[in-house]
């Protein structure tokens, strides 16, 4: 049987993650094998942990696992630059060795079976796969509330993300290309990738308990990435603040033709809680709209000064 020439990184962000690289690499060796023994994906595939400045013995493990298996390969920051930046900087470089790669978080509550399927849809045509949750049963109500509106509350906002999908996904060498092209400093993965084209697809698979570490992502962390990605990819905060703009124009001239109308009939003492109620309104709308203004001066600011997303210190290959 002829041996399949269809070469796979995985590429696996790793922060702290020293608890459960041991437990990944188990699953992992397990599969890149299966896969390898389907000949579903050449021989010389290979999982890629990129080291996001990990201040535990992240690093260390990622050096073991590469001097047992050359089939691990590690790339290591200088310093931490985010779970998006770590994940683009180890796509950046299967995109150079790669036909395929699929990106999945350390922790592999991202079930590793979906890879077969994106595998399929891939060679079915697609040029994207992204792995989307079956449902969140498994969630508290908290959990499922939070997340689930995160993602209404994009599409609301007018930034195209595809719904219960994290960054699990599949992407051939040209979709890669075509990332390569988007420069912007603020990355929001979720936004940029679904902007690309190409034919895409969805893999839909069931999400796993974390088995060890702690949640990259608990609620603070979650509405900050919430507002990131509506900054970089909406102007719809901006028009809102033009529409509330429009509004309290119009809610002052009502108020300016009830203050004549009193002064005419001589009742000019009347008011006052509505005075103040107002003032405090007000004021806190306009503190709103200048934070909103500010954050897309703020990322007008970042995106002028030009500055690296990574550095890469080094890399285990």
């Amino acid at each position: 049987m002829k041996k399949c020439n269809l070469i796979l990184n995985l590429v696996i962000p790793c922060y702290n993650e020293e608890d459960a690289l041991g437990f990944t690499k188990k699953q992992l060796d397990l599969k890149m094998k299966e896969l390898m023994n389907k000949n579903l994906i050449s021989n010389n595939s290979k999982v890629i942990f990129v080291n996001d400045g990990s201040k535990d013995r992240t690093w260390e493990i990622i050096k073991e696992f590469h001097e047992s298996n050359e089939m691990y390969v590690g790339v290591n920051l200088s310093r931490n630059r985010g779970h998006q930046n770590a994940l683009l900087a180890g796509l950046m470089y299967a995109k150079e060795h790669a036909d395929i790669s699929i990106s999945m978080d350390a922790d592999l509550q991202d079930d590793i079976n979906v890879i077969d399927d994106m595998i399929a849809k891939y060679n079915a045509g697609a040029d994207i796969v992204y792995g989307v949750r079956n449902s969140r049963k498994k969630d508290s109500f908290f959990k499922r509330f939070t997340a689930e509106g995160f993602y209404k509350f994009m599409n609301l906002m007018g930034v195209e993300v595809v719904f219960n999908h994290a960054d699990c996904r599949l992407m051939s060498k040209r979709a890669l290309e075509g990332l390569s092209n988007y420069k912007e400093v603020n990355l929001f993965l979720r936004g940029i990738v679904p902007q690309i084209g190409y034919k895409t697809d969805i893999a839909y698979y069931e999400r796993n308990k974390r088995i060890a570490g702690k949640s990259k992502y608990p609620l603070k962390k979650m509405l900050a990435f919430a507002l990131d990605g509506i900054t970089s990819f909406s102007i719809k905060p901006l028009r809102m603040i033009t529409s509330i703009g429009f509004l309290l124009l119009l809610i002052s001239f009502v108020v300016l033709i009830y203050s004549i109308v009193m002064k005419i009939v001589g009742n000019t003492v009347s008011g006052w809680t509505f005075i103040v109620c107002s003032i405090w309104l007000i004021g806190g709308i306009q503190t709103l709209c200048l934070g909103v203004i500010g954050e897309y001066i703020g990322k007008l600011y970042n995106e002028a000064k030009q500055r690296p997303r990574y550095i890469i210190e080094s890399i285990l290959d």
